[in-house]
């Protein structure tokens, strides 16, 4: 009996060892704020591997902290209604639905999974513009949508743009399509005093949520 036991362990110590999924890099062309040596990025794969294998993606996250976002950076995590991390990626929308081939982002669930997928024309965004997009998608963690759920989302995503903004003015950049959007939600929040108030008139005229209710799980009347 002991020359079988020893012998498959001989066996299992001859195995290739399993190989970690590859990082893509952060595309070139895209500026990082100044502490994101890639030394530093490099060290986030550590907190963020089982998220995404986009390091543009650990950068975005990691700037969430400080910021309105880390709720959401901690709910990407795992700290959310699943107890699992949830995915991200860039992702030809249209696969999941045509009339999603347009838009920047889409939150979805699978099999009990959480998945947040980017438009691929925001590759070359900002990542502090990537991270205020997830801050809002971060919310989305069931089924289940709604108008008030919609308000909430976009609410947090214009707040987290300020911060950022803040913490990181290099991430204006005015050729990005993101960072267009961002601008205008800030100024949506900023023309409502800080409050809801536009923001919440711009989700009820999208035709992109005319189908749905007023309120979902957690997401009462805003």
């Amino acid at each position: 009996m002991k020359k079988i036991i020893l012998s498959v362990l001989a066996l299992s110590l001859t195995l290739p060892p399993v190989l970690a999924a590859k990082l893509e890099p952060v595309p070139i062309g895209v500026k990082l704020p100044a502490k994101y040596t890639q030394e530093y990025v490099d060290s986030l794969a550590d907190e963020y591997k089982k998220v995404s294998n986009e390091q543009i993606f650990h950068v975005a996250l990691d700037m969430l902290k400080g910021t309105t976002g880390d709720f959401s950076r901690k709910a990407i995590l795992g700290y959310n209604l699943t107890q699992e991390p949830v995915k991200i990626e860039f992702k030809d929308l249209s696969e999941l639905n045509q009339a999603y081939a347009s838009y920047d982002a889409v939150g979805w669930k699978k099999k009990g999974k959480l998945y947040i997928y980017i438009n691929p024309k925001h590759k070359d965004a900002p990542p502090g513009a990537l991270a205020a997009l997830l801050s809002h998608e971060a919310l989305h963690q069931d089924e289940y949508n709604s108008l008030s759920e919609e308000t909430y989302a976009w609410t947090m995503e214009a707040t987290v743009w300020c911060d950022i903004l803040k913490m990181y003015p290099e991430s204006n950049n005015a050729d990005s399509a993101l960072v267009t959007r961002e601008n205008v939600l800030k100024q949506l929040l900023e023309k409502g005093n800080y409050t809801n108030k536009y923001i919440k008139k711009t989700v009820y005229a999208n035709e992109g949520y005319k189908n749905l209710p007023l309120t979902s799980p957690g997401y009462d009347y805003q």
